[in-house]
Protein backbone atom coordinates (compact mmCIF):
# COMPACT_ATOMS: atom_id res chain seq x y z
CA UNK A 1 0.00 0.00 0.00
CA UNK A 2 1.10 3.54 -0.71
CA UNK A 3 -0.34 6.74 0.73
CA UNK A 4 -0.62 9.90 -1.35
CA UNK A 5 -1.88 13.36 -0.61
CA UNK A 6 -4.37 13.99 -3.42
CA UNK A 7 -5.53 17.41 -4.63
CA UNK A 8 -8.71 18.12 -6.59
CA UNK A 9 -9.20 20.84 -9.19
CA UNK A 10 -10.80 23.03 -6.48
CA UNK A 11 -7.63 22.86 -4.38
CA UNK A 12 -8.93 20.52 -1.67
CA UNK A 13 -6.22 18.19 -0.38
CA UNK A 14 -7.08 14.77 1.01
CA UNK A 15 -5.32 11.51 1.76
CA UNK A 16 -5.67 8.34 -0.30
CA UNK A 17 -4.27 4.84 0.01
CA UNK A 18 -3.54 2.85 -3.16
CA UNK A 19 -2.15 -0.60 -3.93
CA UNK A 20 0.66 0.99 -6.01
CA UNK A 21 1.55 4.06 -8.06
CA UNK A 22 0.05 2.33 -11.08
CA UNK A 23 -3.11 1.65 -9.05
CA UNK A 24 -3.43 5.38 -8.31
CA UNK A 25 -3.02 6.26 -11.99
CA UNK A 26 -5.58 3.68 -13.11
CA UNK A 27 -8.13 4.86 -10.56
CA UNK A 28 -7.47 8.51 -11.49
CA UNK A 29 -7.89 7.83 -15.21
CA UNK A 30 -11.15 5.94 -14.54
CA UNK A 31 -12.34 8.83 -12.34
CA UNK A 32 -12.70 6.46 -9.38
CA UNK A 33 -11.11 8.93 -6.95
CA UNK A 34 -13.47 11.64 -5.73
CA UNK A 35 -12.76 14.59 -3.46
CA UNK A 36 -14.57 14.04 -0.15
CA UNK A 37 -15.24 17.79 0.09
CA UNK A 38 -16.65 18.67 -3.34
CA UNK A 39 -16.95 15.33 -5.18
CA UNK A 40 -14.64 16.34 -8.05
CA UNK A 41 -12.94 13.45 -9.85
CA UNK A 42 -10.35 15.75 -11.47
CA UNK A 43 -7.48 14.93 -9.11
CA UNK A 44 -3.70 14.73 -9.02
CA UNK A 45 -1.01 13.85 -6.53
CA UNK A 46 -0.23 16.77 -4.23
CA UNK A 47 3.29 17.60 -3.12
CA UNK A 48 4.02 15.87 0.14
CA UNK A 49 7.03 15.28 2.33
CA UNK A 50 7.97 11.64 2.78
CA UNK A 51 7.80 10.16 6.25
CA UNK A 52 11.32 9.13 7.09
CA UNK A 53 11.66 7.51 10.51
CA UNK A 54 14.52 8.59 12.72
CA UNK A 55 17.37 6.10 12.69
CA UNK A 56 17.30 5.93 16.47
CA UNK A 57 13.64 4.86 16.59
CA UNK A 58 13.21 1.55 18.33
CA UNK A 59 11.29 -1.36 16.86
CA UNK A 60 8.48 -0.67 19.37
CA UNK A 61 8.30 2.97 18.23
CA UNK A 62 8.17 1.93 14.57
CA UNK A 63 5.44 -0.62 15.30
CA UNK A 64 3.43 1.99 17.23
CA UNK A 65 3.75 4.40 14.29
CA UNK A 66 2.58 1.73 11.84
CA UNK A 67 -0.37 0.91 14.09
CA UNK A 68 -1.34 4.62 14.26
CA UNK A 69 -1.18 4.91 10.46
CA UNK A 70 -3.33 1.81 10.03
CA UNK A 71 -5.83 3.22 12.52
CA UNK A 72 -5.91 6.47 10.50
CA UNK A 73 -6.46 4.43 7.33
CA UNK A 74 -9.34 2.57 8.99
CA UNK A 75 -10.94 5.86 10.07
CA UNK A 76 -10.57 7.28 6.54
CA UNK A 77 -12.09 4.17 4.96
CA UNK A 78 -14.99 4.03 7.43
CA UNK A 79 -15.69 7.76 6.96
CA UNK A 80 -15.59 7.76 3.16
CA UNK A 81 -16.71 4.32 1.98
CA UNK A 82 -19.83 2.15 2.19
CA UNK A 83 -19.61 -0.99 4.33
CA UNK A 84 -20.92 -3.96 2.32
CA UNK A 85 -19.87 -6.72 4.72
CA UNK A 86 -19.54 -10.22 3.26
CA UNK A 87 -20.99 -9.00 -0.07
CA UNK A 88 -17.68 -7.26 -0.90
CA UNK A 89 -16.74 -9.42 -3.91
CA UNK A 90 -20.26 -9.18 -5.36
CA UNK A 91 -20.40 -5.38 -4.94
CA UNK A 92 -16.85 -4.89 -6.29
CA UNK A 93 -17.81 -6.80 -9.45
CA UNK A 94 -21.00 -4.75 -9.89
CA UNK A 95 -18.99 -1.53 -9.66
CA UNK A 96 -16.24 -2.84 -11.96
CA UNK A 97 -18.70 -3.95 -14.65
CA UNK A 98 -20.79 -0.75 -14.42
CA UNK A 99 -23.87 -2.47 -12.99
CA UNK A 100 -24.01 -0.03 -10.07
CA UNK A 101 -22.72 3.44 -9.22
CA UNK A 102 -18.98 3.67 -8.68
CA UNK A 103 -18.16 4.35 -5.03
CA UNK A 104 -15.71 3.37 -2.35
CA UNK A 105 -16.65 0.17 -0.53
CA UNK A 106 -15.16 -2.03 2.14
CA UNK A 107 -16.05 -5.36 3.66
CA UNK A 108 -14.90 -8.93 3.95
CA UNK A 109 -14.23 -11.61 1.37
CA UNK A 110 -12.69 -15.06 1.22
CA UNK A 111 -9.21 -15.71 -0.16
CA UNK A 112 -10.83 -17.57 -3.04
CA UNK A 113 -13.09 -14.63 -3.92
CA UNK A 114 -10.14 -12.21 -3.60
CA UNK A 115 -8.14 -14.37 -6.03
CA UNK A 116 -11.07 -14.46 -8.44
CA UNK A 117 -11.45 -10.66 -8.28
CA UNK A 118 -7.74 -10.29 -8.98
CA UNK A 119 -7.93 -12.74 -11.90
CA UNK A 120 -10.84 -10.72 -13.37
CA UNK A 121 -8.89 -7.47 -13.07
CA UNK A 122 -11.25 -5.95 -10.51
CA UNK A 123 -9.23 -3.30 -8.61
CA UNK A 124 -9.21 -3.74 -4.83
CA UNK A 125 -6.76 -3.83 -1.97
CA UNK A 126 -6.46 -5.95 1.14
CA UNK A 127 -5.79 -3.85 4.21
CA UNK A 128 -4.76 -5.08 7.67
CA UNK A 129 -7.71 -4.07 9.85
CA UNK A 130 -6.34 -3.01 13.23
CA UNK A 131 -8.61 -2.32 16.21
CA UNK A 132 -9.89 1.21 16.63
CA UNK A 133 -7.73 3.40 18.86
CA UNK A 134 -10.31 3.62 21.65
CA UNK A 135 -11.48 0.02 21.42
Amino acid sequence: MIKYDVKCEQGHVFEGWFPSSEGFEAQRENQEIACPTCGSTQVEKAIMAPRVPAKAASKAQRMAAIKRELQELRQTVESNCDYVGPRFAEEARKIHYGETEARGIYGETTREDAKALNDEGVPFASVPWVPKENA
